[in-house]
């Protein structure tokens, strides 16, 4: 990150950290993204280093599962699909992106139909936190946290749930919100108190689709920051005056 936000800096571009989480939600998974993220945080660092670990450990009951259907592939052509080499969080798509290179299926969809998805032949459960743990642990750290792409499951009773967890803003703007939704979650929002977000959900060239949009492919107004980051603000200063009573 901290690469990032110099080179960002050269070309005028502010850079915000920041990490997407996997939780369990009522439907199985809800993503949940985490801004304004320190780089040098320990307790977040290891934390990551702990998911990864977990998801290397599931990314090898995956291969071995597809192994033992007959499918020639290995942890590394998994591997070789990562961003940064083998220190990335390994997960499904990465599988399906080997699965296609290797001729084994025509596309990540296919992937995912054959093999990859709920119900399916190599279909690992993925080890999930609790919402309220990563909500502590974003906040304890001095970031915000943003419930993603909820679509139909962002019901007003849900997303009230959330914010009792620690849920501090809601994404409404994304590739696979029609305009109806996001304006259903934005009022949700601002009736209970949340702050908004949107983004394209890039993660990689091979991912377009309604489910994700090229690099800076989905414009989200700048007037959106500022309350993000008065929000910000308010609850460093809460955690800061709970963590002085602590002391007393």
């Amino acid at each position: 990150m901290a690469e990032a936000a110099h080179e960002g800096a050269k070309l005028g571009i502010r850079v915000i950290p920041g990490c997407e989480f996997s939780v369990r939600a009522p439907w199985g998974e809800l993503h949940v993204l985490a801004l304004f993220l320190p780089h040098d945080s320990e307790r977040l660092q290891g934390f990551l280093r702990d998911t990864r670990a977990a998801r290397r450990r599931r990314g090898e009951q995956i291969v071995a599962k597809l192994q033992d259907l007959g499918v020639a592939i290995e942890l590394e052509d998994v591997q070789a699909q990562l961003f940064g080499g083998d220190g990335g969080a390994l997960g499904r798509p990465h599988v399906a992106r080997a699965l296609v290179d290797c001729g084994a299926c025509d596309t990540i969809s296919d992937a995912f139909r054959r093999y990859l998805g709920r119900g399916r032949a190599a279909y690992v459960e993925k080890p999930l936190p609790k919402l309220g743990d990563v909500t502590a642990l974003v906040h304890d750290v001095g970031g915000l946290t943003v419930a993603a792409h909820l679509g139909d499951h962002g019901t007003e009773a849900q997303v009230r749930i959330f914010q009792d967890q620690g849920l501090d803003c809601v994404e409404v703007r994304h590739p696979s919100h029609a305009p109806a939704i996001e304006q259903r979650l934005t009022r949700i929002a601002e009736r209970l108190g949340l702050g908004i977000t949107g983004g394209s959900d890039w993660h990689g060239e091979s991912e377009y689709g309604e489910s994700h949009a090229p690099l800076g492919g989905m414009r989200v107004p700048d007037s959106w920051l500022a309350p993000l980051e008065h929000r910000l603000e308010l609850t460093t200063r809460q955690r800061d005056e709970r963590a002085a009573s602590d002391r007393q």
